[in-house]
């Protein structure tokens, strides 16, 4: 999976760190706070959003009274203590970031979060360390299934798309790398469960724990794509090891 591969990039949420537990349950409290109960497509119909879009599509379906600033605020002020305390990172993603620093592989984070509460899960869990990209769809200019993050952070870690292999876990992020020239792979969030079936149509490979990228027991969803690879890098004649 990692063979060629110039730059790794990271959705956030569901992907490197285990938080899509605690949104639900903030979705739940902050409609409850204005009479409404939390609709069962809630999660997919805001799915890829960035954190502003988010708060548009709140305010207008559920009428809400704040201004767009304020609901973000509100859920800032809400979700920052378990980002900071909270929040840990998913099976095996810390020593696949060892792996890419110690191996020379660049790194980014492309989320559609806030920058505050990407700041507190960074700090909280030393991201940094191993992190050389972070970056939130608003300041990318749109959310996903839009290109537009994952293009920007390929391009300040100094890859081309072809050189790139983005992790997500929802059809609309995958979708964002898709649309990038990305080769993806899925990551497993029972958050998602549901949508396993879109999710592994879409991707390219798939898993359940970052280690499988490592020793080799990840899923291969396009079993002809190690060959396309291998033809377009020798001029059209596939060379590979078994």
């Amino acid at each position: 999976m990692l063979e060629q591969v110039k730059a790794v990039l990271f959705d956030l949420d569901g992907t490197l760190v285990d938080s899509m537990w605690m949104w639900k349950d903030i979705d739940i409290e902050y409609l409850g706070q204005y009479g409404y109960e939390l609709p069962p497509e809630l999660q997919k119909d805001i799915e890829g959003m960035s954190f502003s879009e988010t708060a548009v599509y709140f305010k207008e379906r559920f009428h809400l009274p704040k201004s767009l600033e304020e609901i973000k605020t509100d859920w800032i002020r809400m979700a920052k203590e378990k980002y900071a305390h909270e929040v840990p990172m998913k099976p095996g993603a810390l020593s696949f970031l060892k792996y890419l620093k110690a191996h020379r592989i660049r790194s980014g984070i492309a989320t559609s979060n806030s920058r505050e509460l990407l700041d507190a899960v960074t700090a909280s869990l030393k991201l940094d360390r191993y992190i050389d990209c972070f970056m939130t769809s608003c300041e990318a200019g749109a959310g996903k299934p839009a290109p537009d993050i994952y293009l920007k952070v390929a391009a300040r870690l100094g890859a081309s798309p072809e050189e790139c292999l983005v992790f997500e876990d929802t059809p609309a992020g995958i979708q964002a790398g898709i649309n990038a020239g990305i080769r993806v792979c899925a990551v497993e969030d029972r958050y998602v469960e549901e949508q396993k079936g879109t999710i592994c149509r879409l991707a390219d490979y798939y898993i359940q724990d970052f280690g499988q990228v490592l020793d080799g027991t990840y899923r291969e969803l396009r079993p002809g794509l190690r060959r396309r690879d291998a033809e377009r890098q020798n001029g059209g004649r596939a060379v590979l090891q078994k």
